[in-house]
Order: C-alpha cells, then structure tokens, then sequence
C-alpha cells in the first residue's frame, strides 16, 4: 500500500494510541478496484449455494472472534463493552441472514403476448461501502453483507478514527475462504482514499454512512457518472409521549434512546415531545432514569455511556450547549483524561438552534405539545426523517400518528430503529434509499428483461 501518511487510531476514554494504520493513496484505490473486478467475476459465476456457504463460513468466523472483535471496537470507538458485543453480534447475524438470501435472489417471469418475459437480476460489480465512526463494525456489514451475496466485490473504506474493526474482519473474510480480493478494506482520508473511491469508473455503487453535508458531495459526484448511491445521513429524531402513555416505562426507556453511544446515533431521540398535561411529571420521571445511566469506563459491564469520539467532537457538542448552562437534568461523566460529556436535557424554544441541528453528541431537549395535531407538527419540523418514538396505549391514535411523521422508521412503545431483517432508512436529508431487510440483496443488482419468442 502506497503510504500517503500514517493515521494514529486514538482511545477515546484514554486519549493513548492503541494502533498506527497506513492511508490509502489513489493509486492503491485504483489498483483495488482492479482486483476487485477480477476476484467478482469469478464470484458472480459461483454456484449460489457455494457463495451462500462461504458467507455462513464468515459469519462463523465473526461468531468465533466477538470478544476479539468487541474489544477492539471499545478500544477505537469507545462503546461499552455490552454494546459492542451486540455490534459484533450483529455483524454475524447480518451476514447469516444475507446468507440465505442468496439462493431466493431471483426474477419474475412476466405473461406477455406471442412468447415468455423473464427478468434477471444480475450483480453490480464492484461495491464502494464508507463506513461511519459511530457504528463502524455492524454499518460497515449493512453495505457489505448484502452486496456480497447478491455477487458484487467490495471495497470497504472505513472511517479514519475507527479502522481496526475492519481490518479484522477482512482478514476473516479471508479465513473463511471468500476469494483474494473480493472484500477489501482501504483506511484513509475521505478527502483522499473515500472520493478515489467515489469518482472511480470502475466502482458501481457508493454505500455511503454520514453526515447530511457529506451526504450531498457524494451524490454530487456519483451523479456525474450516472452512478447508484444509497445514503444514510443525519437525524433530529422525536420521542412523542402521548398523556394516556405508560409515562413510567416511558420516562425509563427515554434515556436510551438519546444517551446510547454518548447520542452519536442519527437515529437518537433527541427530541422528545411530551403532552402538556403529563409534562411535568414525566420530567420528574425522567431524572432519576438519566441520572442512572452510568457514564465511564467502557470495559466495566455496567457502563451504559462511554466518551464522545474524539475532542473535535465534543467541542462541536459544547458549541450547542455549554456544560455550565442551565439544563433541567444534567448527568456526571468522568474528568481527567477521554472526550467525556454529561448526559444533559434541556428546556427550550422548538425553534431553537439545539433543538433543530443534529448534535450528535448525549443532547436532549423537551418540548410540550397540546394535541395530536401539534405533535405531528413538531415531529415534522425538521430536514431530517429517519427515525422515532411513538408512546401511547391507544393502538389507533399510534398508526395514525406513524402514518403521519415523515420518518422511514417508527416505533411504537419503544426506541428500536434497526432489526436485520426490516428495512433501515430514512426521508428528507436523512437520506436515499433502505439497507438491510428482505429486499437488501436486490439493490445491489440491475434488473435484465430478457423476452423469449413462441411465435
């Protein structure tokens, strides 16, 4: 690999290097790509059931290494380590599922007049996949597991801060037996190694996880190639709590919601929405659950929040909120060495700068709606539409209300946003096109009409 520069991966819960990755320069993407094409085109022809058998092979090989895996994803990313078990846990079970997707990836076969239509869905090619530092692990399996097992080569860009996770798992990949060059990772600068990925003709489709802002360059560029993206981007998500709700079980998931990964989530609830009469109450509910989220080492089983990635971060964080500004809760967090910020909720307007812009950081703010109608109101305005909450225990009232926000993942009575096996994404800016779920496979093919003669 040509060495453009060395990035230091930095714990964030100690500030101390824990590994020195070499950058990709342009012409190691180039040459990537290359090998790529080759290894995909021995891919592509593969019986189903044997590229079906090698994924099952490299999700075994996850399977083996979770605590391996889980360790370096707490030493890079700073996730406590229950968290980053699930995160390597997931990766195994997305691949498992895209596993058996392989065989069932099939077309149609269309009545027409004078003889018989069929479609054939055909691999892509070559696949571009830059992964995120929030979610580096089970984000970087989104892309890759289903553009593998609908026949495409991979190549894997990883954010800079977060590296070791992939790395590792490409040398699985390897382990299992999926063939040389077939699944690639390319640490580097997205300035640098992510858009000689983006602007190369040899790269069919860019998986990109990230920033809105970011999000935008990339379509830009893709489009002067006429080329696919899916993109999954920010989010200013709501918690809507309806006055009829289960206010206890709701004020005790809410902290989740917006704490877990310190808030670096675009699916947080960092808005929550409660009705005017139960206002207060779930406000004295609500302190004793934040209070309780224990922030510190991310080792320690009991941990629940660890630090923010990295100092840029949260100053970023503290430009939306300063840590001695009035807030009506404030969590503890560690001093000392680590990128560590308080879980903190704010009173404020809904027009407010906090309450409007992703913070990405653990920020909340609550705001009082009076019916139905101003809480779709609120939920609605923002740019963003990836995910949220809806609580209340009228069954009616909750379809009507996810039919209402504009948001590609609702929940009702709870904050899950990501099941492998159910679409994942977002409206808005937060993003184009759905990962994961049954359909994941097939955007990662073109679709062949091919039409037959009787006559």
């Amino acid at each position: 690999m040509t060495r453009v520069h060395e990035h230091h991966v930095t714990n964030p819960a100690t500030e101390e290097r824990v590994a020195t990755v070499p950058a990709a320069a342009p012409a190691d993407v180039d040459a990537a790509v290359r090998r790529a094409a080759a290894a995909q085109r021995g891919w592509a022809a593969a019986a189903p059931a044997d590229r079906a058998r090698l994924l099952r092979r490299f999700a075994d090989a996850v399977d083996g290494h979770l605590e391996e895996l889980a360790a370096l994803e707490v030493a890079e990313a700073g996730h406590p380590v229950t968290g980053a078990r699930w995160e390597a846990g997931n990766v195994r079970d997305v691949l498992e599922y895209a596993a058996g997707g392989v065989e069932r990836l099939s077309g149609r076969q269309i009545p027409v007049p004078g003889g018989v239509d069929l479609t054939l869905l055909e691999p892509l090619g070559t696949v571009a996949v830059i992964a995120p530092w929030n979610f580096p692990m089970p984000i970087a399996a989104w892309g890759s597991a289903p553009a593998l097992a609908a026949g495409n080569a991979v190549l894997l860009k990883p954010a800079e801060a977060t590296p070791l996770t992939a790395l590792r798992l490409a040398a699985l990949a390897l382990d299992a037996g999926l063939p040389e060059g077939l699944f690639q990772v390319l640490p580097g600068a997205g300035d640098v190694t992510g858009r000689a990925l983006v602007d190369h003709p040899g790269v069919a489709k860019v998986v990109f996880t990230g920033s809105t802002a970011t999000g935008r360059e990339v379509m830009a560029r893709c489009a002067e190639q006429v080329k696919r993206v899916t993109l999954e981007l920010g989010g200013k998500s709501p918690n809507i709590v309806f006055a009829d709700a289960d206010l206890e079980r709701a004020a005790a998931a809410a902290p989740g919601s917006f704490l877990d990964n310190a808030g670096q989530d675009c699916c947080a609830r960092s808005r929550i929405l409660v009705q005017a009469e139960v206002y207060d109450r779930f406000l004295e509910l609500l302190e004793p659950a934040v209070l309780g989220f224990a922030c510190g080492d991310p080792a320690d089983p009991a941990t629940a929040m660890g630090p923010l990635i990295s100092a840029a971060q949260r100053e970023r964080v503290r430009g939306y909120v300063r840590e001695d500004e009035p807030a009506a809760i404030r969590g503890t967090a560690p001093r000392g060495r680590g990128y560590w910020y308080p879980a903190t909720v704010l009173e404020r307007e809904a027009s407010d700068r906090v309450a409007v812009e992703e913070v990405f950081g653990p920020v909340a703010v609550v705001l009082p709606f009076t019916d139905e109608a101003d809480a779709v109101r609120l939920a609605n305005a923002t740019d963003y539409g990836l995910s949220g909450s809806v609580w209340t225990r009228d069954t009616a009232r909750a379809l009507r209300v996810a039919r209402a926000v504009a948001a590609g993942n609702l929940s009702v009575n709870s904050h899950a946003s990501v099941r492998y096996g159910t679409p994942f994404g977002g409206y808005k800016r937060s993003g184009l096109g759905r990962e994961l779920g049954p359909d994941a496979l097939a955007a990662f093919t073109e679709t062949k009409n091919v039409f037959l003669s009787t006559d």
